[in-house]
């Protein structure tokens, strides 16, 4: 069990960047592969990273040449920069995980992961 807490939204310009962190309780956090979500007003949660417990990732078409996530198991945090930022981002985010025992394996649909955090909200001005 972990509990995630996502930190690093806030308002932007578009063209600006912001990192968000999700922070994870507990010693176990190695044994999670880790994604990021987005979900806008009336719209379906999409999936936008994610990170193996290896470092592997994952990014969506629709993010991949903007933004990066990475994951920094000694202070139990994984990121996402996200950079050039687009009033279409606009969203609130989402930390999830799941634990796995295969090092190398990343999820990337929303039903594959067990843990959310509560999500933080990421408005991009035009």
């Amino acid at each position: 069990q972990v509990q995630l807490v996502e930190s690093g939204g806030g308002l932007v310009q578009a063209g600006g960047s912001l990192r968000l962190s999700c922070a994870a309780s507990g010693r176990t956090f190695s044994s999670y592969a880790m994604g990021w979500f987005r979900q806008a007003p009336g719209k379906e949660r999409e999936f936008v990273a994610a990170i193996s417990r290896g470092g592997g990732t994952n990014v969506a078409n629709s993010v991949k040449e903007r933004f990066i996530i990475s994951r920094d198991n000694a202070k139990n945090t994984v990121y996402l920069q996200m950079n050039s930022l687009k009033p279409e981002d606009t969203a609130v985010y989402y930390c999830a995980a799941d634990a796995v025992s295969n090092i190398w394996v990343v999820f990337t649909a929303r039903s594959e992961y067990e843990y959310w955090g509560q999500g933080t909200q990421v408005t991009v001005s035009s």
